[in-house]
C-alpha cells in the first residue's frame, strides 16, 4: 500500500515543504517500490537524449531533481568518467543518492529559489520527474540557465498535462532569445503501472541550448 499512497501523494505535493516531508519517508524504498515496480522510465529516456545531443563539452553535468541518482546511475551506465552533481531539496533522497558514488558532488538546495552556484558553471543540465504537479514551476528555468553557461545543454521532463496548464510553453517562448529552437519528444512515464489515474502518463522531454 506504500507505493499507491505516495504515488498519489506525489500528485498531491503544493509547495517545497511537502516535497520534503514526502521523500523523507519513501527515500529508502523509492528505487525498488516505485521506480523499479512500475518500470519508471524517464531517467532512462533522459540519459538516451542526452547521449543523442551532447557532446564531450557538455560538462560539468548538473542533475536537477536528482532524488535518489536514477539519472545519474543511467549516464554512468554509458560513460563512467562523466562528472555529475546532484541537486534535490530532500537530504533523505540525497544520502541514497551518494551511496550511488555517481556524483562528484551533493547538493541540498530549493530549486524556487536562488541557488548558490556560480554563473556559467555548469556545461548541462538534466532533469526527470522535477517539473510536475506541485514540485518545481517554469520560473526555476530563468536561475539554471543563470548557472549554465553559453551553449550549454538541456534535456528536461516536462509533465504533458502541465505543458500548457503550468506554462511551460509560454515559458519557452519568453526564453527564445536565451535558447535555441528546443526539439520535443513525447515519452511515457512507466513501462508496468496498472495506476488508473496515471498508469499512462507522459512528459515531454524538451531539448535546448543556452545561447
Amino acid at each position: 500500500m506504500l507505493e499507491k499512497r505516495s504515488l498519489k501523494n506525489v500528485y498531491s505535493i503544493k509547495t517545497p515543504e511537502d516535497s520534503i516531508t514526502l521523500y523523507r519517508g519513501w527515500a529508502s524504498s523509492y528505487d525498488t517500490d516505485f521506480a523499479k515496480q512500475n518500470d519508471y522510465r524517464s531517467p532512462l529516456e533522459i540519459s538516451k537524449y542526452f547521449d543523442k545531443y551532447s557532446t564531450n563539452e557538455d560538462t560539468p553535468i548538473l542533475d536537477v531533481g536528482a532524488g535518489t541518482g536514477l539519472i545519474g546511475e543511467c549516464l554512468n551506465l554509458s560513460s563512467s568518467s562523466r562528472e555529475i552533481d546532484a541537486i534535490d531539496i530532500s537530504p533523505e533522497m540525497l544520502n541514497i543518492a551518494k551511496l550511488k558514488n555517481c556524483y562528484s558532488k551533493i547538493i541540498e538546495a530549493d530549486l524556487t529559489k536562488k541557488l548558490l552556484i556560480n554563473d556559467n558553471h555548469y556545461g548541462a543540465v538534466v532533469s526527470a520527474g522535477t517539473f510536475t504537479h506541485g514540485h518545481v514551476g517554469p520560473d526555476a528555468l530563468d536561475e539554471l540557465l543563470r548557472v549554465t553557461r553559453p551553449d550549454g545543454l538541456f534535456v528536461l521532463t516536462i509533465h504533458y498535462k502541465l505543458f500548457k496548464k503550468a506554462g511551460f510553453d509560454t515559458k519557452i517562448l519568453e526564453l527564445e532569445e536565451s535558447i535555441t529552437k528546443p526539439n520535443f519528444h513525447e515519452v511515457s512515464v512507466y513501462g508496468n503501472n496498472p495506476d488508473k489515474d496515471h498508469g499512462n502518463d507522459k512528459v515531454i522531454i524538451t531539448v535546448f541550448r543556452k545561447k
